[in-house]
């Protein structure tokens, strides 16, 4: 490969750069070594960098400082993956602007940031001495003793920094920094304890290829809407320009033509090459969002170098021409001939602080290349689903004061223990009731919950005892939904967030995948954001719904990790149920999907018309079912054991008793009501003593559950178990009486069962 020279001192290469590091590395050194001007005066300290700005020659040799670590760091991780000592290399490199940000707000104004957000982090770490060259080292190298994420993941993150670690490429943080920017100023509104000052603010970074996701999209919607309202939402958006994602180009202008004027949205923009002016764009964006409490769009104009990671070939995308012009922009170049015009370093002061921060970071590498690493799957799941079944429990059945309860309910008279046995959905409600008598930092919210009560009046009536400062409605957007939930979670309150429907919720499930039950994992248990997310689900609503509204499909949820999934049948699991719900979340920050069966709401009756055999009473407040346990019913019953969930549970019993009545066979139900985590253990035991078990999966028939009940009993319970299931097809769910088609009957259950019974 030839090089040659040109005017300007840059190099240009005449094939493919194969290390554009060492090119731009080298751009730095020759700029600064044949800077030959003489500045105009010499600044002290104390003097201002530049006229009209408020930072001083001592704060931006800071700033300059944070600005080369950054880079050297970008270029050192590059090396340890050749030594094979390090193991990601997407950089900050050409964004190192976002220093000015890190300056300029607090270590107590919780950031969401993006990828390229180096230099941000060593700006912010000065606040409290914390050493960010060694603690993003032993990040790169995978070591267990990474401060943040304990070798799981390279992230940007600090627990005392207030920098929870974020995995997103596309944007997927955007709706919980919103929803911790309403919930600053909801804690204050309910009382609640926040773990942060009252007037910090949230800072979420992005670049400008995320800006146009969806996700994106909805986020600062939902900022926008909220402070249309003149409700405060104090997040400072700062986007992060540099023209291009991955290979595809941004329009010219595009990010400033379509944020610099939008309501309820205050657009800065700034020259993020120069830090400068970055300073001083940013300070004013800071000063205007935690004043007004209003959403701030930060246009942070920069270039990205060195390509997209370590093994993006550029020259695939850009011409020579191109890379020479980007590279000519190098926001180092910027703040090299400020300090040397300025004459705050000679060009042999600026050369050698360049070579002292490239060693401190090569020390740090070599240091933490040696450090240990993660070493067994025990150690890599552990702060994954923390349950301490003692503690859960113990607040589980921890009920409200007597006070408190009597004004949630109206009176000794109105306690729902003392009311007549009701259906699920009213249960449901009573139990919502107590929870929030218990717990005032709770807080319920989705689309309709308040005045309406819910699409199916399962919270009617809680918006008038405990105001719309803790139950209100929401915008339509479960990203949003599940964002605000995060962001309430991550500020100390309790959420309940209502999916309207599961089909709606796979329109945000990266919200609960990615996000919220990743953050202990990805910080070693060092954030939680417990919360139990309420879902109405499954199908068999008669005649109605079609796909949207009559949805089968758990598969999704089954699949992320950490998370618990409940499903109760009856009113009376479903409160104490509820309750374990509620002390997991609060105990461990678990995060808990909550299937309420939509078509068992109003079940009344089991196996004849107003017999009101599934009507329960409301069970004591200090009583609670733990994780994992189910309920059986007939538990003598030898001849075969029906496994099931959800709507299976109440047709799986009239199935049994029209066995029994025609064949004299009698089969024990197991309703798991656990869906997640499973216990294998449980059904196992059952299983031996039948020797015969039949699933009723109203799941479908690939990716349901019952393939993994199968699976558990092969483990628990070894071989000679005779088994067979009753599923859901693999197909959508259509309107009225065809949904029967493809649904689970009850005629299919009985068939099953007396086909394994007469075996």
């Amino acid at each position: 490969m030839s090089q040659q020279s040109s005017s300007t001192g840059f190099v240009r290469v005449a094939t493919r750069a194969i290390n554009r590091a060492e090119i731009v590395d080298g751009n730095f050194i020759r700029f600064v070594q044949n800077w030959t001007a003489t500045p105009a005066r010499k600044l002290s300290d104390r003097d201002a960098i530049r006229a009209g700005v408020a930072l001083t020659v001592a704060d931006f040799k800071e700033l300059f400082e944070s600005q080369m670590l950054s880079r050297h760091q970008d270029i050192e991780a590059r090396a340890m993956r050749a030594r094979n000592e390090g193991f990601y290399t997407i950089g900050s490199s050409g964004h190192e602007g976002n220093a000015a940000v890190g300056r300029v707000t607090r270590h107590t104004d919780i950031a969401f940031l993006h990828y390229r957000s180096g230099a941000f982090m060593q700006e912010r770490a000065r606040k409290l001495n914390i050493d960010m060259v060694y603690d993003t080292a032993l990040s790169l190298a995978a070591s267990s003793e990474d401060p943040i994420s304990g070798g799981r993941h390279k992230v940007w993150g600090s627990v005392p920094l207030w920098v929870p670690p974020q995995t997103s490429t596309i944007a997927s943080h955007l709706p919980k920094a919103v929803g911790t920017a309403v919930a600053i100023a909801q804690a204050k509104r309910i009382g609640a304890k926040l773990p942060i000052p009252e007037d910090s603010i949230v800072v979420c970074s992005f670049g400008d290829a995320s800006a146009n996701h969806s996700t994106a999209v909805g986020a600062i919607n939902a900022a926008q809407w909220t402070a249309f309202q003149k409700l405060p939402c104090p997040i400072l958006f700062v986007c992060e320009d540099n023209d291009i994602g991955i290979s595809v180009k941004t329009p010219p202008g595009w990010i400033g033509a379509n944020y610099s004027d939008r309501a309820g949205l205050e657009y800065i923009f700034a020259d993020g090459t120069d830090v400068v002016d970055a300073y001083a764009k940013a300070q004013e964006a800071v000063v205007y969002c935690r004043e007004h409490r209003h959403p701030v769009f930060l246009h942070l104009k920069l270039v990205r170098l060195l390509g997209h990671a370590g093994t993006d070939a550029e020259t695939e995308y850009k011409s020579a021409a191109e890379l020479e012009a980007t590279e000519a922009r190098d926001p180092l170049l910027m703040s090299a001939r400020i300090a040397l015009e300025s004459g705050v370093y000679t060009s042999a002061e600026l050369l050698d602080k360049y070579k002292d921060c490239r060693l401190r970071v090569q020390e740090a590498a070599k240091k933490a290349e040696k450090r240990p690493k993660l070493t067994s799957a025990e150690q890599v799941m552990a702060p994954l689903a923390p349950y301490h079944p003692e503690k859960v429990n113990a607040e589980a059945v921890r009920p409200a004061s007597k006070e408190a309860r009597l004004v949630a309910f109206g009176g000794e008279d109105a306690l729902p223990e003392k009311q007549p046995p009701r259906q699920l959905s009213i249960q449901l409600n009573r139990a919502l009731f107590d929870l929030m008598a218990k717990y005032p930092e709770m807080t319920v919210f989705g689309e309709d919950v308040a005045q309406k009560g819910g699409v199916y009046t399962v919270t009617s009536g809680l918006y008038k005892i405990f105001k719309g400062q803790r139950v209100f409605n929401t915008l339509l957007d479960e990203q949003t939904i599940l964002g605000m939930a995060q962001g309430a979670a991550s500020m100390g309150m309790l959420p309940f967030p209502e999916i309207q429907y599961l089909a709606y919720f796979h329109n945000a499930c990266d919200q609960i995948r990615g996000e919220a039950a990743s953050l202990q994992f990805f910080s070693n248990a060092q954030y939680s954001n417990g919360m139990v997310v309420r879902i109405a689900a499954l199908g068999y609503q008669k005649g109605f719904g079609g796909h949207f509204h009559n949805d089968n499909s758990f598969t999704a949820l089954r699949d992320i990790p950490g998370i618990v999934v409940a499903c109760p049948a009856r009113g009376d699991d479903a409160a104490m149920m509820l309750r374990t719900c509620a002390a997991l979340a609060k105990a461990d920050g678990r995060v808990v999907l909550w299937l309420e069966p939509i078509a068992l709401y109003m079940a009344k009756d089991l196996h004849e018309p107003k017999d009101n055999q599934w009507l329960f009473e409301y069970p004591a407040p200090d009583r609670a079912i733990p994780l994992g346990e189910g309920r059986i019913y007939d538990p003598n019953a030898r001849d075969l054991l029906i496994v099931t969930y959800g709507n299976g549970v109440p047709m799986s019993l009239r199935a049994a008793k029209k066995i029994e009545r025609e064949t004299g066979k009698k089969a024990r139900v197991l309703d798991l009501r656990w869906l997640k985590p499973l216990n294998g253990e449980l059904i196992a035991r059952h299983a031996k003593e039948t020797g015969k078990v039949l699933v009723v999966d109203e799941g479908r028939q690939t990716g349901g559950i019952s393939e993994e009940i199968f699976i558990a009993i092969e483990e628990h319970a070894g071989p000679g178990i005779l088994k067979k299931r009753v599923t859901g097809k693999d197909s959508y769910i259509p309107l009225a009486a065809a949904a029967n088609l493809v649904l689970v009957s009850e005629a299919e259950i009985i068939a099953a069962a007396k086909a394994m019974i007469s075996r």
